[in-house]
């Protein structure tokens, strides 16, 4: 009974800590403007081009003639576009702030980082949602219309299911991540593995109230999934002498995001993609758990130096 008392104890401590926290980084003051640029092309007339031109100039390269801009307006599909984009985002307002949110986050953080310039577009290559580009942030808002939507027919579904708005904050927090986290010189799959569990602690960080699907770009059948046999997962990585494997078709089977991890067992159609980032993650946060250590620090640590000092071992 007293050992009950001592870990609700601690969870109730842990959870007052956290909320803190949050507090504490809410109360960040930053004002963060998006422009939005794809209501503005969007509502464009072709007489309207050299003052957007003026006004946006890294979206008009000299490359590309005014006849192709021309053509792009007058083009009905574009007004079909508005339409649809108006539908999805007719309120705004809640987008703003998750987005404000993770800039907060990454003040609080990375205290480093100047707040870039956020813009909406639109685009025509739908794997290029969130992009962060030296001062500048683009958020694709045409990729966040609905997984299911008319638009995305013919798109592998482990990809359009995360076309939804609640997205937004997490791609940024994921494109922010990779900036943040170094290429390993190591070609291991624990080194891979390690290296994208630095990605997504980072992100958890960022976004710590979306919940783990989101964040993995899973279901929540593939996230309880992953929960539900991670011990599995792991003896399989130790049984097939995995971790210091530089076979490169590891990527492939287990880091790449995929319709299915590759065990090439009967398991495998169950299975999200990408199962090795979120070991990965385990591990990371197991180091970070165990280790007073900063986050900085964890960041510059090697794969194996984390690993061994992470006491990481999945409950069965």
């Amino acid at each position: 009974m007293k050992k009950l008392l001592y870990v609700c104890l601690l969870i109730v401590i842990g959870c007052a800590d956290e909320n803190t926290l949050e507090k504490e980084i809410v109360a960040i003051p930053m004002d963060v403007n998006i422009a939005r640029f794809d209501q503005v092309f969007l509502n464009a007339t072709p007489a309207d081009l050299p003052k957007l031109k003026k006004a946006y100039p890294m979206f008009f390269p000299s490359s590309v003639p005014d006849s192709t801009w021309v053509y792009t307006m007058n083009d009905p599909l574009q007004k079909e576009l508005k339409t649809e984009i108006d539908a999805v985002f007719a309120n705004f307002a809640p987008v703003q702030r998750d987005i404000k949110s993770v800039f907060q986050h990454i003040e609080f953080y990375f205290p480093e980082y100047d707040l870039p310039e956020i813009i909406t577009v639109t685009t025509e290559d739908y794997r290029k949602k969130v992009i962060l580009h030296q001062n500048m942030c683009l958020i694709a808002l045409n990729t966040y219309l609905g997984s299911d939507h008319k638009y995305y027919e013919g798109i592998q579904k482990y990809i359009s299911q995360n076309f939804e708005k609640e997205m937004i904050p997490v791609d940024i927090a994921n494109e922010f991540a990779f900036t943040q986290v170094k290429t390993p010189r190591a070609r291991t799959f624990l080194s891979k593995m390690i290296y994208y569990g630095k990605v997504q602690y980072i992100k958890s960080l960022l976004v710590p109230k979306a919940s783990v699907a989101m964040q993995f770009e899973y279901t929540d059948r593939q996230a309880n999934w992953a929960a539900a046999n991670e011990a599995q997962i792991w003896t399989y990585f130790i049984e097939k002498e995995l971790l210091y494997s530089t076979d490169n078709k590891l990527d492939t089977r287990f880091l790449n995001l995929a319709p299915f991890s590759k065990f090439y067992l009967e398991l495998d159609n169950e299975s999200p993609g990408g199962i090795g980032r979120y070991i990965g993650y385990q591990i990371v946060h197991a180091y970070m758990k165990n280790n007073d250590v900063s986050l900085r620090q964890m960041l510059g640590k090697p794969a194996e130096e984390i690993f061994n000092n992470s006491k990481y071992k999945p409950k069965k």
